[in-house]
């Protein structure tokens, strides 16, 4: 059905002899712009503003940058410091919710640098390429720390080679194993894992172990694991599984020196607690 239309309709764009057709039809300039009241104009739609205060979130990541280069980071919470790399990785954004929302999941900075890219990303504001370049960070890190003991005699290191392992392993989701070869300097030949497991259970073969050492020319050998509940108190199990590999490795002329225990905050050491 048709009806009429009032005076205030203008669904239609050609207009009757009484009213001009649409104003984009005739220039601004033409007289009979006086005449008639032009349909209102669209008004320019203006970009979106940045979320967060961009004006803001710039003189605060300046004012960061600043107390970093004149104060080191001493001067800055943990928070910050973790705002200053992701300036980089997230330059269009407020960092410091997504700072903040990371150490909220993960705990500390070591908590975020450990976790997996898959749990990353389920912190808002983390997609897959910020998540790999925090695990990049990662690396570069734990091989930093690598290279502090490497072609050095581990056991007059003995502190770098406890922050080595506790970057590489102390947030791994599921138990380790690692073994560190070491020549008759004491120097490293080699770190491998040599096992991964469950959560609470690794199966470690002291034969493979010795043999490795054997294919390594290895005359001592430090056993490295992880419990992932972050406790590091030995259990009964890590105490014999320990016992074996020394008796299997001595008649070959091969030196267990320790078996390490890394937790999320701390570790042990089985021959600091007399077990082995």
């Amino acid at each position: 059905m048709t009806g009429s239309r009032g005076p205030t309709d203008t669904a239609s764009s050609a207009g009757t002899a009484d009213e001009p057709a649409s104003t984009d039809l005739f220039d601004d300039a033409d007289e009979r712009g006086h005449f008639f009241e032009h349909p209102a104009r669209a008004a320019p739609v203006k970009p979106a503003a940045p979320a967060g205060d961009e004006k803001h979130y710039h003189g605060h990541r300046e004012r960061l940058r600043t107390r970093f280069r004149d104060n080191g980071d001493n001067a800055l919470a943990d928070y910050e410091i973790l705002e200053l790399l992701l300036f980089r990785l997230i330059p269009r954004r407020d960092t410091k919710p997504v700072a903040k929302a990371l150490l909220d999941r993960f705990g500390t900075l070591a908590g975020v640098f450990g976790a997996t890219p898959a749990l990353l990303q389920e912190v808002k504001g983390i997609g897959e390429s910020v998540a790999l370049d925090l695990k990049l960070i990662s690396a570069v890190a734990r091989r930093t720390l690598k290279s502090e003991i490497r072609n050095k005699t581990v056991l007059a290191s003995w502190s770098s080679v406890i922050q080595y392992c506790h970057a590489a392993m102390a947030h791994e989701p599921r138990e380790q194993f690692r073994i560190l070869f070491l020549d008759k300097r004491n120097a490293l030949i080699a770190d491998e894992v040599q096992g991964q497991g469950t959560v609470d259970h690794t199966p470690v073969y002291p034969r493979e172990v010795v043999r490795r050492a054997l294919e390594l020319s290895a005359t001592a050998i430090i056993l490295v694991h992880n419990h992932p509940s972050g406790d590091p108190t030995p259990s009964r199990a890590d105490i014999d599984m320990t016992k074996t590999i020394v008796e299997t490795a001595r008649p070959l002329g091969i030196t267990v020196h320790d078996h390490i225990i890394i937790g999320k905050d701390g570790h042990a050491s089985l021959k600091g607690l007399r077990l082995m």
